[in-house]
């Protein structure tokens, strides 16, 4: 399927593994121009050299999202390589604070929001302008199965992606009619080194291997992934570059789920 992005130009953060490499890898099939940008240039560097993208098609650049200062040097340099960009896929994140709500500090909460939600506002406040001025525009936030059906033992990160929820569909009511649509993907466990570490911790607490953690997890935390297996970030790329498209002309304020039926409501 053609989906008309080619010469587009997408920034895409959290590009150095999971599922913002895998979107990376999907836009530059389609012809787009890709930035790739997360926190350490090393592992940013050999993501980019794994990409094998044609010379000047993708380029990288190390940012911190929390960091206001560091944002601003990453707009320079796109700007200065390509141009304005027509695609924003928000992918960063970390998992944040952990244990029940009795157990979290309030740095605890802080640190979570700062880089979960604080930090998607300010690539946007960054980014904004430059996808505003081309009368065609994709912004994509990653949110999680968690802003909709949280969990008692993550409530920061849950509180995070319902905000980046409510942040998607206020957007997508501002800047419509300018051509900028914005919409938001909720996968849920994910073969990602976010879960990989995830499961490593439960396969120390229960004393089994991780294949067995995996397993016992899907039984007694996610019953209702019907597949019963972990996704791959392909699986959630091929939905982001949907939404990056001239194919989702008519899709925006939405939030598609990629989840295998865990979240249990309509």
């Amino acid at each position: 399927m053609d989906l008309g992005i080619a010469g587009r130009t997408a920034l895409v953060t959290g590009a150095d593994s999971g599922i913002g490499w895998h979107t990376a890898k999907e836009l530059l099939g389609e012809g787009a121009r890709v930035v790739l940008t997360d926190l350490e240039e090393e592992p940013l560097r050999e993501a980019a050299q794994q990409l094998d993208a044609a010379p000047g098609r993708c380029m990288w650049y190390p940012a911190d999202i929390t960091s206001t200062e560091s944002l601003e040097a990453l707009r320079h340099f796109v700007e200065t390589s390509f141009g304005d960009i027509d695609i924003l896929v928000q992918s960063a994140g970390i998992t944040g604070a952990q244990g029940r709500f009795h157990e979290i500090s309030d740095q605890g909460w802080v640190d979570t929001l700062t880089t979960d939600l604080l930090g998607p506002v300010r690539v946007l406040r960054q980014f904004l302008p430059a996808l505003r001025r081309g009368g065609w525009g994709r912004v994509v936030l990653l949110a999680s199965e968690d802003a909709v059906q949280p969990y008692d033992d993550e409530l920061p990160y849950c509180t995070a992606k319902a905000g980046i929820l409510a942040l998607a569909k206020g957007l997508s009511r501002s800047y419509a009619r300018e051509g900028l649509l914005v919409n938001a993907v909720s996968p849920a466990f994910i073969h990602t080194p976010m879960t990989d570490a995830m499961m490593e911790r439960r396969a120390a607490q229960l004393e089994v291997t991780r294949d067995e953690a995996v397993e016992s997890f899907l039984d007694e935390e996610r019953p209702f992934m019907e597949l019963k297996r972990r996704g791959t970030p392909e699986e959630v790329a091929a939905v982001i570059a949907f939404l990056c498209s001239d194919r989702a002309s008519f899709v925006n304020g939405s939030n598609y789920r990629v989840d295998s039926g865990s979240v249990a409501t309509i």
